[in-house]
C-alpha cells in the first residue's frame, strides 16, 4: 500500500509507505493496543492508500485521541507560572531551522560587526529571576546558544584553556568577549532563587558542557544538578532520525547522543520533558520513528513528564530563506501530530499544546485533539519570536482561566513535575499563581505592563 512519492521523499531512505491499513491502525488505537511505527504513519497520513489528508478520517483520529485523553487525564487543562531566561544568543552551530542565534564571533570585543544579540552575566540572570519570583513565578526555563566561552564549571574552564587546539573544541576564553556568560554552574546557581524550579540544560547544552573532556553525561548532569538544575528540557531533539538531522542541523548532537544524554539525566535523578520539532523537511515516517524513540526512552527511564510537539515556524529561518522549505506544517498536520502523539505515547501522561506556536484559537483546538497542558505564562519568549512567530510572549492566569473555561474544561495550575496542582474556580477572581514560594494569587503583571507585552510582533 503506497502513496505517490513526493520530491522531498526522494532524498530520504525512510518514506511513508506501509503494508498496514488506516482502518486496522485506527482499530488498534481504539482498542488501546500499543501502536507500531506503521500504525503511526497510517494515522498521521490518514492512510497511505491515497494522497493528501482525508478530513473525515482525520476527525476519527482526533476523536480517538480526545477520548484517550479523557480516559488518561480527565477534563483538567494544566498550566504553570514560569519565566524564560535565555542566557545568550551567541552560537556557532548554525542550525538551518533557527533564527534565535547570532554568530558568536560578532560578540567578540575586537570585532567591528555590531551584534543584534545578547549575553547575560550570572548576576543579570539572578536579578531577572529574582524579580519574576517576587511576582509569583516558580519555574524558570533557560535554553541558550552555544557560546564558545561557556564552560561547565571552573574545572572545565581550566581544561578547555589548556587544550592544545581550542578551536577544535569550540572554545574561546571569556576575555575575548564584551560580556562573559560565566559558567553553566554559575548561571544555574544564580537562577536558583528562593526555591524556584530551574528547568535547563538540553542534551545539546550538556554536549557543549563536556567538550574537550572524557566526562560522561552522568558526570555532567550530576555537576549541573548539584549547581541547582532541577529538570531537563528535552529540546534539541528536532527529529530523531539522522537523515533529517543531516539536512537541518548537521553540526548538532546526534540522535544517539541526544538519547544517551537524556538517559543519563534520568540516571542521576533529573526529571525531563521531550519534544518534536516538525513541519520542515521531514515526512510522516520520520515523525513516527521519532515517537517510537521517545516511547522507548520513556520505557527505559519513566522520567518524561510531558511531550511537547513544536510546529516549525519557518519565517526568518535559513531553511526558508534558502528555499529548502516553502512553509511549515498545515493545520491538519498539527492536529494529527497532537492526536497521534496521545495515541502512540501510551507511557507519557501529558501532551502539551503550544499557544506560542499555534496561537490561542488553534491552541485551544489542540486541547480537543489529545492535548491536556497549555504551557505557561512565559514572561519572556525570544526563540519563536526571533524566528518570526506572531503570537506574543505572555499569557496571564486570567487569560488561561477564561480560555479553558470557554471550552468546558477545568483550569488547573500545576508545578513543573505535575505533583502540585490547584484547581481554579472561574467564578472566584482575581486569578494569579499560588503554588510558588512567593505566589499569593496576585496577577503577575499590572494592567499597564500586560498591555505593553501584548503588542503584536511585527512580521
Amino acid at each position: 500500500m503506497e502513496r505517490p512519492v513526493t520530491e522531498a521523499d526522494l532524498a530520504f531512505e525512510h518514506v511513508p509507505e506501509t503494508d498496514q491499513s488506516f482502518e486496522n491502525a485506527l482499530t488498534k488505537a481504539l482498542d488501546g493496543d500499543r501502536l507500531d511505527v506503521d500504525d503511526a504513519i497510517e494515522l498521521l497520513t490518514t492512510g497511505t492508500d491515497s494522497d493528501g489528508i482525508d478530513r473525515r478520517r482525520k476527525e476519527r483520529v482526533l476523536e480517538a485521541a480526545d477520548r484517550r485523553r479523557a480516559e488518561q487525564v480527565g477534563e483538567e487543562v494544566t498550566f504553570i507560572a514560569n519565566l524564560n531566561n535565555n542566557v545568550t544568543t551567541a552560537c556557532n552551530v548554525g542550525c538551518l531551522f533557527c533564527n534565535f542565534k547570532d554568530a558568536a564571533h560578532t560578540f567578540e570585543s575586537d570585532t567591528e560587526i555590531e551584534t543584534a544579540g545578547f549575553t547575560k552575566t550570572p548576576a543579570e540572570s539572578r536579578e531577572i529571576v529574582a524579580d519574576a519570583v517576587e511576582r509569583g513565578i516558580y519555574e524558570v526555563t533557560s535554553v541558550s546558544g552555544l557560546h564558545p566561552a561557556f564552560a561547565l564549571d571552573d574545572e572545565h574552564r581550566e581544561i578547555l584553556g589548556a587544550h592544545p587546539n581550542p578551536k577544535e573544541v569550540n572554545y574561546k576564553p571569556p576575555e575575548r568577549y564584551d560580556t562573559s556568560p560565566g559558567t553553566y554552574a554559575a548561571q544555574l546557581s544564580a537562577m536558583s532563587v528562593d526555591g524556584v524550579h530551574v528547568h535547563s540544560m538540553t542534551p545539546e547544552e550538556a554536549y557543549h558542557a563536556r567538550r574537550g573532556t572524557d566526562w560522561s553525561y552522568e558526570e555532567v548532569y550530576r555537576r549541573l544538578r548539584d549547581a541547582g538544575l532541577d529538570t531537563v528540557p528535552g529540546t534539541a531533539a528536532e527529529i530523531l532520525v539522522e537523515e533529517v538531522r543531516e539536512v537541518i542541523c548537521p553540526g548538532k548532537i546526534s540522535t544517539e547522543g541526544w538519547l544517551e544524554a537524556m538517559e543519563a539525566a534520568a540516571n542521576v535523578g533529573l526529571g525531563m520533558t521531550a519534544t518534536i520539532m516538525y513541519g520542515h523537511v521531514e515526512n510522516e515516517a520520520h515523525r513516527a520513528m521519532h515517537l517510537k524513540r521517545i516511547r522507548d526512552l520513556q520505557d527505559r527511564t519513566g522520567n518524561i513528564t510531558e511531550f511537547v510537539p513544536l510546529s516549525f515556524i519557518h519565517q526568518n529561518t535559513p531553511l526558508y530563506e534558502h528555499d529548502v522549505v516553502s512553509g511549515g506544517a498545515s493545520i491538519d498536520e498539527d492536529e494529527l501530530l497532537i492526536a497521534v502523539s496521545r495515541l502512540f505515547l501510551d507511557n507519557v501522561d501529558h501532551i502539551q499544546a503550544s499557544w506560542v506556536k499555534y496561537g490561542d484559537e488553534q491552541g485551544l483546538k489542540m486541547l480537543s485533539c489529545g492535548a491536556d497542558d497549555y504551557m505557561g505564562t512565559i514572561l519572556s519568549e525570544e526563540i519563536t519570536k526571533r524566528a518570526g512567530g506572531g503570537f506574543g510572549e505572555f499569557r496571564s492566569f486570567e487569560d488561561y482561566v477564561e480560555m479553558i473555561a470557554s471550552i468546558g474544561r477545568v483550569p488547573v495550575e500545576r508545578s513543573t513535575d505535575y505533583e502540585k496542582r490547584r484547581v481554579i474556580d472561574p467564578d472566584d477572581p482575581p486569578f494569579g499563581p499560588r503554588l510558588g514560594p512567593k505566589a499569593d494569587g496576585t496577577p503577575l503583571l499590572t494592567r499597564e505592563e500586560r498591555e505593553e507585552r501584548a503588542v503584536p510582533i511585527d512580521d
